[in-house]
């Protein structure tokens, strides 16, 4: 055992008829090149993954993190899925992908990048957390549940070893600063700025306990203000590591049990309740959504990942797939309830979201239509 690098790269390339689902085609020739670059020893091992229309890649190494080589490599299996794409004519292909050639690493370019580096402990249960039509910030609401909650994790309370709290990393998205805050003694200083979701995200928590470390990590690239315009939602993904002095499988799962509300879902502009699934049933249908979450469930083991194995698929990891279980199936309806109850208000707030935040608005150029016919009020 020793230091390992986890890598969790996700991009949207293209889907099948609008924002639904990659090709099956896009996912090979993303496994393609991964496989190439476990043979050149680039990256030790790898899994593929999706929620919705977004593919995400989780990739163990021993080159630390924002490293080129494993981002160049992230980068070619995106830029290959999303070649396939073109071919097929598919929606949105390419459309993660904001620069023509790669320069350094993905972080600026479009694809989400969510990274820890730990000393592996005896045993090493990782949770991915990929999230699809909705932003970072929709991950403060669980994450301050899992990690500074007793009322959701135990653990705070009667584990010694997380009794003492965390420390939060929490970046300010609009002026790309950081500030990290100590839990519990500063729980309503961190609660002060993660509650406003549009422009505050946690981006790492990590453990009091020095033989830890980092606990979990977001990505937290907004594609809105690194292209300057709407080019999708970020679809932000997470990697939380569990159990022995850090929260239970359990206790990470069971803040997804309140399907709350977060920004996204039809064209970046609307709230709506975020719906616990399966990767097979994270196809976003209904008025493209709701926003959806998928947790995956992996061990690390010197350095490779140690999934569900099939016999009949050599050489490729299955993850745990949690939502799965029909035990999340009571959450599913209380989601939709709130997503049929909140449609219905159409183009009126709060369904959707303050003119600030619309990816989507045709406002500025109605008032410019109509400023002339404004008459002052008697």
């Amino acid at each position: 055992m020793g230091k390992v690098t986890v890598s969790l790269i996700k991009a949207d390339v293209g889907s099948v008829a609008g924002h639904t689902t990659p090709h099956p085609k896009m996912i090979e020739a993303v496994k393609s090149v991964l496989s190439d670059g476990t043979k050149k020893g680039i990256i030790e091992d790898f899994a593929t993954a999706r929620c919705g229309d977004d593919i995400s890649l989780i990739m163990t190494h021993d080159k630390g993190e924002n490293n080129e080589k494993v981002h160049k490599l992230a980068w070619d299996a995106f830029m290959s899925a999303a070649e396939e794409a073109k071919k097929m004519h598919l929606y949105g292909a390419g459309q993660d992908l904001l620069a023509e050639a790669f320069s350094g690493n993905v972080r600026g370019l479009g694809p989400g990048a969510a990274e820890m580096t730990f000393e592996e402990r005896k045993s090493e249960p990782v949770i991915a957390l990929l999230a699809d039509k909705t932003e970072p910030s929709a991950f403060n609401l669980p994450l301050a549940r899992i990690f500074a909650d007793p009322f959701t994790t135990t653990g705070l309370v009667i584990d010694t070893r997380m009794h003492a709290g965390f420390i939060f990393e929490v970046v300010d998205v609009k002026e790309h600063k950081k500030i990290k805050i100590s839990t519990p003694e500063g729980l309503h200083d961190l609660l002060a700025f993660i509650g406003d979701i549009t422009r505050y995200a946690i981006k790492r928590i990590f453990s009091k306990d020095n033989s830890i470390g980092i606990a979990a990590v977001v990505s937290t690239e907004k594609l809105s203000l690194i292209a300057g315009k709407y080019v999708g939602k970020d679809d932000p993904v997470a990697l939380i590591r569990a159990q022995s002095g850090l929260p239970a499988a359990g206790e990470v799962l069971q803040p997804f049990a309140f399907p709350a509300l977060v920004s996204g879902w039809m064209r970046g502009s609307h709230w709506g309740p975020f719906y616990p699934s399966s990767q097979d049933d994270s196809n976003p249908t209904f008025f493209d959504g709701p926003p959806r979450i998928v947790a995956l469930g992996f061990h690390v083991r010197d350095g490779k990942i140690q999934g569900l194995e099939d016999a009949s698929k050599p050489g490729e990891h299955i993850l745990l797939d949690y939502f799965k279980d029909s035990s999340w199936d009571a959450v599913r309806r209380q989601a939709m309830e709130v997503a049929i109850y909140i449609r219905r208000h159409g183009p009126f707030m709060p369904a959707i979201l303050p003119p600030e935040e619309l990816e989507y608005t045709t406002l500025p150029e109605v008032r410019k239509k109509l400023q002339d016919k404004w008459e002052e009020v008697d």
